[in-house]
């Protein structure tokens, strides 16, 4: 297992004390051209962290037309997942791969390795878990690459605040970089977000936004095994683990509570939640596996957001608007197809139809990337880390109000000192995790009421 080495001044110390501008200043010696020498249509991936979503955002950049994309390194800190990714990509674009042993890199340094592989100008996948978010993008930006970034971006307000400093200086350096909420990229979602902003449902009242399934990924765990490690439990398990993931919900609502706040057009400044364990046995995770938040807008207008993560319960996964001239389905069913539609009414009913999405509607996981590529070639200004920042924070509002049993404010949450993990830089798979379970094997669970002034007493 490679492990880290720790830098003379760690990236938290050189953001900190450096500031944008100087820190821009320190970076600018790695000039990114806008087209490569030698291959000039060839865009080369890195690929850092090979799960299911990493996988799939590399087929999505596949299927960009027009540009070359090669996949030339891969990095995980688990050798398996790596190979079980390499497999699945040889499957259908064995054409697009140019990875021997020598650029497949394991260990929580291999982001390193994997990125020394690109050029400036290349692209960077960052779609470990998001606490490695800010890490790996300030190295990124180090050496110059382009980036395409899996959501959710932060967990907490301290990485927030980095990730921000990190978009102004990925701007001076005249870096693309994408956001992997990709429904902002539908084509039905942004119809409908035009004719809602012209005003053809009214003035906007109220959003409601719907995650309701039985329990997914790796949200729910049961019992450590005795021969795995704590930090390998944790960054396998990454779902069940407010410091690796947000828990369940940043990763299954962020894309709800995004589209919401797409059609309003901002971002909300308060949240008022409840939520709750249930009869889940010795499950050991950090989530509650139902939540309920009221986002206030600073106008007024709010979204009502509810997930649920319960067997045997009715599912439903879909975003409406109301206004005051009528209503509107931005999602009906999950992220694809939209079928996004207008109504006159309230209850969503046929006679009440006024208009409905009626074109085709591409897969949004490609549409990212092709805008981001197009930027990259056509060499336009393209960021969507301080979106993708303001959509984790809002979950991040949602989340603790719920955990807390208090009304959390953007303001608040932004500059909250609670870091969830942070030691990251020097984490190894022998070392501490940034949770630790009691003598029962239970990781500390919020307790609204009683722990108020952080998500959970540790």
């Amino acid at each position: 297992m490679t492990q880290p080495t720790k830098p003379s001044k760690s990236r938290r110390e050189f953001l900190s004390t450096s500031g944008a501008v100087a820190a821009a200043t320190t970076l600018a010696g790695i000039i990114v051209p806008r087209v490569h020498a030698g291959e000039e249509n060839e865009l080369r991936l890195a690929l850092i962290g090979c799960g299911g979503r990493g996988t799939g955002a590399t087929v999505n950049a596949f299927s960009v037309k027009g540009v070359p994309v090669k996949l030339v390194a891969m990095a995980d800190v688990f050798e398996d997942r790596l190979s079980q990714s390499l497999s699945l990509l040889q499957t259908n674009n064995a054409d697009r791969l140019d990875v021997p042993e020598t650029r497949r890199f394991i260990g929580f340094d291999a982001y390193r390795d994997a990125m020394d592989s690109l050029r400036p100008g290349d692209i960077a996948i960052l779609a470990t878990p998001p606490a490695f978010r800010w890490v790996h993008f300030t190295y990124a930006i180090e050496r110059g690459l382009n980036v395409f970034m899996e959501k959710p971006v932060t967990v907490d307000g301290p990485t927030s605040r980095r990730m921000f400093d990190l978009a102004d200086l990925a701007d001076q350096k005249n870096l693309k970089v994408g956001v992997g909420l990709m429904c902002r990229h539908c084509d039905a979602r942004r119809e409908l977000f035009d004719r809602i902003q012209n005003g053809e449902i009214g003035d906007l009242i109220t959003l409601q936004a719907y995650r309701m399934s039985g329990p997914i990924g790796s949200a729910f765990s049961d019992q450590r095994p005795a021969e795995m490690s704590e930090v390998e439990f944790q960054i396998r398990r990454f779902h069940s683990f407010l410091w690796a993931s947000g828990g369940c919900f940043n990763d299954f609502l962020i894309h709800n509570t995004d589209e919401a706040c797409w059609m309003k057009d901002d971002f909300p400044v308060r949240a008022r939640a409840c939520g709750g364990r249930h009869y889940r046995g010795e499950s050991i995770d950090q989530n509650f596996d139902t939540y309920s938040v009221e986002y206030d807008f600073a106008d007024g207008t709010k979204i009502f957001l509810n997930g649920r993560n319960i067997g045997g319960c009715k599912p439903l996964f879909a975003t409406y608007a109301h206004g005051t001239k009528g209503s509107a389905v931005v999602s009906t069913s999950g992220h694809i197809p939209a079928k996004s539609r207008i109504y006159k009414g309230h209850n969503f009913v046929k006679d009440d139809l006024v208009w409905h999405f009626s074109g085709p509607e591409p897969n949004p996981y490609d549409l990212e990337w092709q805008y981001l590529i197009d930027a990259i070639r056509q060499d336009t200004p393209y960021s969507e880390v301080r979106r993708g920042v303001e959509a984790s924070l809002a979950c991040n509002m949602g989340r603790m109000a719920a955990h807390t049993g208090k009304e959390i404010t953007r303001d608040q949450i932004l500059n909250h000192e609670h870091e969830f993990a942070p030691d990251l830089e020097q984490l190894t798979l022998d070392g501490p995790a940034p949770v630790s379970a009691d003598e029962n094997g239970q990781y500390p669970v919020p307790m609204p009421g009683l722990v108020t002034d952080r998500e959970y007493d540790a």
